[in-house]
């Protein structure tokens, strides 16, 4: 899946790259600031249009990127202590430039999208005037066949493609996520992949969060994610790759970088007793 690290048999791709299937003028706005690599997986500093300089930032990856293991289908997890920490790239990808720390991760599930926010000890204030790197904003919805880039931390590479389409259900083994973005055929992203960010080429911004692909052609198992449309035709495709969208989570933000699932206009995965409590009369 759930595009985590694979091993030791992927160390040799973990040099620099640019692989490009955009034309070069739509691509040159995408660099590696403000990607970060973790251990595992791969992510970026994000922050939505609105974030005041001195809020705390947040980095963006997958919820299966998790140390502590992949959520449960339908666990949502919300403000939960965290001390991990994320190598910060510089531009040109060709190294770090220092390392970030959280404190708290704010959010994070596997149920309906796959996504974590993890909340850091420094603004973007003190990351811009420490490093000179910007987070990268937080867009809407990208549509068919928008050109895009996604940026791989954990191996300093980009993979650029464009959006194919949007998958009702996304289903891989026991979770299910909806809206997927599938790419063309050209961003064959890899393990140690998981928790890019899908960038829009022509505008810098973020529009999803790489995650996953089919491998072997399997239907619906572990590493081998299906199609499912409205009707509930299935349909494999073997070698090609999905992110998830990301233009639901600026709604669910409040001042200081927080999560509050229960205002209006969050459409984000909720915890169950947080459902209860909103749907009572």
């Amino acid at each position: 899946m759930i595009r985590r690290l694979l091993g030791a048999t992927l160390t040799a791709a973990a040099g620099f790259a640019l692989v490009s299937a955009v034309p070069a003028a739509a691509a040159t706005a995408v660099d590696f600031a403000g990607a970060v690599a973790l251990s595992n997986c791969s992510g970026s500093v994000v922050k939505t249009a609105s974030a005041a300089a001195d809020d705390p930032a947040l980095v963006l990856t997958n919820g299966h990127c998790l140390e502590e293991g992949f959520p449960e289908a339908g666990e949502v997890i919300v403000d939960q202590p965290s001390t991990r920490t994320f190598s910060l790239l510089s531009a040109d990808g060709t190294g770090s430039v220092g390392e970030l720390r959280a404190n708290r991760l704010e959010y994070a599930t596997m149920t309906g999208t796959d996504a974590a926010l993890y909340r850091l000890d420094v603004s973007y204030t003190q990351i811009e005037q420490s490093y000179g790197i910007r987070a990268l904003e937080l867009a809407g919805r990208p549509s068919e066949g928008t050109a895009i880039s996604v940026v791989s931390g954990y191996w300093k590479k980009i993979y650029s493609c464009s959006v194919d389409g949007f998958v009702h259900e996304l289903r891989e083994a026991d979770w299910t996520w909806r809206d997927s973005i599938r790419y063309t055929p050209e961003c064959q992203t890899i393990g140690g992949t998981s928790g890019s960010p899908i960038v829009d080429a022509g505008t810098g911004k973020v529009v999803g969060v790489n995650n996953t692909g089919n491998e072997s052609g399997e239907r619906c198992t572990m590493n081998n994610p299906c199609e499912v449309d409205e009707q509930g035709n299935v349909t494999v495709r073997q070698g090609r790759n999905y992110g998830q969208q990301t233009h639901q989570i600026p709604a669910c933000l409040t001042a200081g970088s927080r999560i509050d699932l229960g205002q209006a206009g969050c459409e984000l995965p909720k915890p169950s007793s947080l459902l209860k409590t909103l749907l009572k009369p």
